[in-house]
Order: structure tokens, then sequence, then C-alpha cells
């Protein structure tokens, strides 16, 4: 005879069931060894069958050996687009070999050749090995860099949420000059330099959406020390932090900070202009020209060891629009950005050292429409209007297009 307590109990064990297949078909999919996963069940009719009994049967596909890729990404007001070939689950635990090469509308370009090799343990532990060669113009400052180097990164997630990366990166840097016009406070900062660096990074992200959260809160700090070896040498630290409040109306203030120090090693080390912080532009304070911010020579800017910048921003949907899809893309947009840079010389009285880095602060503010690329990136077009700046700095004022994955 089948009570209800028969049934409820029947229910409870099923759905338990249910949970645990659920969870073995979640792991086998983030193996990286099959492109598909499919589950069957059944009732269970063998000899050693029991009452109730089922039978649950895991269909896998594994991936191609051979693979191939072409994407886009954006980042620093650039877009990039990427093509190359890849080696899947080469010693059958996830591992891939793969060979990017990437090419930028504004005339950076990089080669990857990159092995990762998944751990599959609880912390999601990665390790990947990258030999790189990468080319970048820095136009506001009048030099390019080419940068040869060798990346070691070991990933993993330490708490919910919450992922740490372990760094070692050794570049040979070479440092040329953009043009005739390039100022000789950069001219002589160009050659070559061996930088190896030892870098942590801790990442904490409880925001509800990457492009448009309406709750939440993200931080990174960036802890970097260069010097093992080569001629470059410095501890430089950063931090970047997020959050947001959600409004009535489905309208989203957020408040944001961004800082960074370098501090030069006390030895025979060095460190030139493209380890140096740049502030300014459509990324973080707007109503600026890219790195429009702080010294300048010559209409370079040499940018500096020490910076803060932060943001007041407030989102609303667009209006007359029925939510749907598109809608959701959009967003209306309004701010106010404040920073400074400069080499300042901090001491132990804190009272002054905060009257040293907000003296001759910059402030901008204005409005405009941002739209969610991709669900990764934002494009903003905004109106803006610089209200403090400086000598020598080189303000914006009006329409400023910006497009990245992050932004102050």
């Amino acid at each position: 005879m089948i009570t209800a307590v028969n049934i409820l109990y029947l229910k409870t064990v099923f759905l338990q069931v249910i949970l645990k297949i659920h969870e073995a078909r979640t792991r086998l999919s983030k193996l990286g060894c099959f492109k598909d996963v499919g589950v069957f069940i059944d009732t269970y009719d063998g000899p050693d069958a029991v009452e109730d009994g089922i039978e649950v049967t895991f269909e896998v596909r594994e991936v191609n050996l051979l693979g191939a890729k072409v994407n886009t990404s954006v980042g620093n007001n650039e877009g990039t687009v990427s093509t190359g070939g890849l080696l899947k689950n080469i010693f059958g635990r996830g591992e891939e070999l793969s060979c990017e090469y990437s090419h930028g509308t504004k005339k950076s370009s990089s080669f990857f050749t990159t092995f990762t090799k998944p751990f599959h343990n609880e912390a999601s532990t990665v390790f990947t090995s990258s030999v790189y060669q990468q080319g970048t113009e820095a136009p506001w400052s009048g030099f390019k860099e080419f940068d040869r180097g060798l990346l070691l990164t070991l990933a993993f997630n330490s708490a919910s949420n919450v992922q740490q990366k372990l760094i070692l990166d050794g570049a040979w840097r070479h440092i040329t000059c953009l043009s005739r016009s390039t100022a000789f406070a950069v001219r002589e900062q160009a050659g070559h330099s061996l930088k190896s660096a030892l870098r942590h990074e801790l990442l904490v992200d409880r925001r509800d959406d990457l492009v448009f959260p309406s709750d939440g809160v993200a931080f990174t700090i960036k802890n970097e020390l260069a010097g093992l070896g080569g001629d470059i040498g410095f501890l430089k630290n950063e931090l970047d932090f997020q959050v947001n409040v959600p409004l009535p109306k489905e309208m989203v203030i957020q408040g944001s900070l961004l800082a960074g120090h370098l501090l030069p090693l006390r030895n025979n080390k060095t460190h030139c202009i493209t380890d140096r912080f740049m502030l300014g532009g459509p990324m973080n304070v707007r109503g600026f020209e890219m790195a429009g911010i702080g010294p300048h020579s010559d209409g370079c800017s040499l940018g500096a060891d020490m910076y803060w910048a932060a943001a007041l921003h407030a989102y609303s949907p667009l209006p007359l629009l029925n939510r749907g899809s598109i809608s959701e893309k959009f967003r209306l947009h309004a701010f106010v950005n404040t920073g400074n840079i400069g080499d300042f010389v901090l001491t132990d009285d804190y009272k002054q050292n905060l009257q040293t880095l907000v003296r001759d602060m910059r402030l901008s503010y204005g409005a405009g429409l941002a739209m969610s690329f991709g669900g990764f990136a934002r494009v903003e077009l905004n109106y803006c209007i610089p209200l403090l700046l400086q000598r020598g700095d080189r303000p914006n004022q009006g329409l400023q297009f910006g497009i990245a994955v992050s932004y102050l």
C-alpha cells in the first residue's frame, strides 16, 4: 500500500538524485574534454535491481583535437580582431595549446603561443604559460613599444566569486619614438630594457551583471614587484573599486574609485614611461583627452608615479520604450568624475597627505548614452564638460566616444 508519506519520501529521494546528476553533468562539461554531455534516466531491470531503482547513463562526445577560432575584443578604446588555431584535450585532461594573432584598430598587434592546464580541483586551479610578442603605440606620449616575453600564470578561486592570480612576467622591451615631434623627455627613455616581475592579483566580483550591474560590489587589488632580474625595478600597487546601489524605477547609482602607486627600488634598477600611470580619457576621467591629465612635455604625456580617480554615476533605462532584449542593452548615463596625478611626496602626516592628493585635482561632468557590447564590454557616447583643470592638461569638451571592458 502506497501512502502519502511514501510518495513524499520518493519525491524527495528522486529530487536529490536529479540534483546529483546535474552536478555530475556540470563537472563533466567543465572538464574541457567534451563538447556535448547528454543524460538519460530510465528504470533499472538488471539482476541486482532494487525496488524503484533507476539507471543513469551519461553520453558524451569528445572535442575535436584540432580547432580554430576568430573573435573580437575591446580595450583601451580600441577594437581588436584575433585569429588562430588550437589543439584541444591534448593529454585527455582538458589541456589546450593555442597560437593566436591579433591586430587592433590603433596599430597594435600581438602574437601569443599559450599552453593551458586545468587541475579540476575545488579551487578550479588553472596554470597558463605563454610566449608572446606584442607591439603597441601610445600617440598621446609619442612612443611605440615592442615586447617579447614569457608569461606564467596560476589562477585559482579562494572563495565564492573570489579569484586570485600569481603571475611571473619576463619581458624584453623596446621603446622607440613615434614621430619627429616626440618630446625629448620621451626620447631619452627610448631603447631596450629587460623586465622580470612577480605580480599578485585579487579579484572579487559580487555584481549581478558585468556591464550594467544594478547591485553588488567589485574590487581588484594588484601588487607587482619588478626587479627579480634585468634593469627594471619597482614596487607597484593598484586598486579598482566599484559599488552599485539600486533605486526605484530601475535606476542605479554607482560609485567607483581607482588608485595606483609606483615606488622605485633604491638600487641600480630604474623604470621608464611605460611603467608609469596615465590619467584622462573616456575610460576614466572623461572630458579630457587620452592621458590628457598630468605632466606633459611638448604635447606628450609623461605619466606619473601616483594617481587617484573617483566617479559618481547614475544609470537609467531608456524612457518610453517597452522592456525587451534591445532596450536592455542601452542606458542613459550621467556622471561626475574627479582625479589627480603626479609624483606626490607623502609623509607620516595624514592630513598633509590628503591636502597633497586633492590639491590641483581635476573635475568634469556630463551625460550621454551607454550600450552593452557583447555582454562583456561597454560603448559610451557622452557630452563632457571639464570644470577644473590645470596648466598643461588637454581638455576635451563636447562629445566623447569610448569603448572598453573596464571603466571608472
